[in-house]
């Protein structure tokens, strides 16, 4: 991705995609768990790119922004709530591809979402909310690795929004799996049931007094009695996800 200006002096920005694939991208949604990229950072965790949704572009370096929505919507309206101020004084300024629906003057590096490629290279145009159609380009650039933090589906009082966004980004990220793009979720998140312990992920066997648990082995995943787990951890067979903890204290 490249930059330059226009004889207007405004920016222009040259955005090669085809440079993502193989890329390790890391998706920062406006839920709580987006801490965790944070953590992640400050103990030396790093991506090729950073992508963000929304008003996340506020708080954190990005590569690239996703806001589906028009940018109409902040400007010209309320209806974006508690985001609409600071995208009105972000949006003017940014540097980076901005993918929205349409393109606005007072957004110089608003870019159109390819919508027709995307929906065209992967046959599904199932995109109800921002982080689906962030998801579904990683997916369509063949990107090797995406990691999600902030989004999180925990939407109290607004149930079915909740659901059907979740449902979206899941199937999203079914495809990227299937696909062999690898997928991390922040722990503290709901997404993929991440949140969930372990041994209470697979229905059914969880009401067993050993319960089998799938974990993973490298890129590949098996299934194992919870009893065996100590034993394959310190064998360096497998690893548990925890919650990613500061870097201090460091030795006490």
């Amino acid at each position: 991705m490249s930059t330059g200006t226009t004889p207007c002096g405004k920016v222009c920005l040259r955005v090669s995609d085809k440079e993502l694939e193989g890329k390790h991208i890391a998706l920062i949604g406006l839920g709580t768990s987006q801490i965790d990229y944070v953590i992640a950072r400050e103990n030396s965790v790093s991506w090729d790119e950073t992508w963000g949704c929304g008003s996340s572009a506020a708080a954190f370096r990005l590569d690239r922004l996703f806001m589906m929505d028009p940018a109409s919507r902040f400007f010209d309206t309320e209806d974006a709530g508690k985001q609409t101020e600071i995208m009105r004084e972000i949006l003017p300024e940014l540097k980076i591809p901005v993918y929205s629906c349409e393109l606005d003057d007072r957004v110089p590096s608003i870019v159109e979402y390819p919508v027709n490629e995307v929906v065209a290279a992967t046959r599904c145009a199932y995109m109800n909310n921002t982080v689906a159609y962030a998801i579904a380009f990683a997916y369509w650039r063949k990107v090797a690795r995406i990691d999600l933090f902030g989004i999180d589906f925990s939407y109290k009082g607004n149930l079915h929004f909740a659901e059907a966004g979740r449902a979206c980004v899941e199937f999203w990220l079914s495809k990227c799996i299937e696909a062999g793009i690898k997928v991390g979720v922040s722990p503290r998140s709901s997404l993929l049931d991440s949140d969930v312990p372990m041994h209470e992920r697979l229905y059914g066997y969880h009401r067993l007094e050993d319960p089998k648990v799938a974990v993973p082995d490298g890129d590949e995943w098996f299934v194992c009695q919870k009893s065996e787990m100590e034993t394959l951890i310190e064998r360096g067979e497998t690893t548990i996800q925890s919650v990613p903890t500061p870097p201090e204290p460091f030795k006490g």
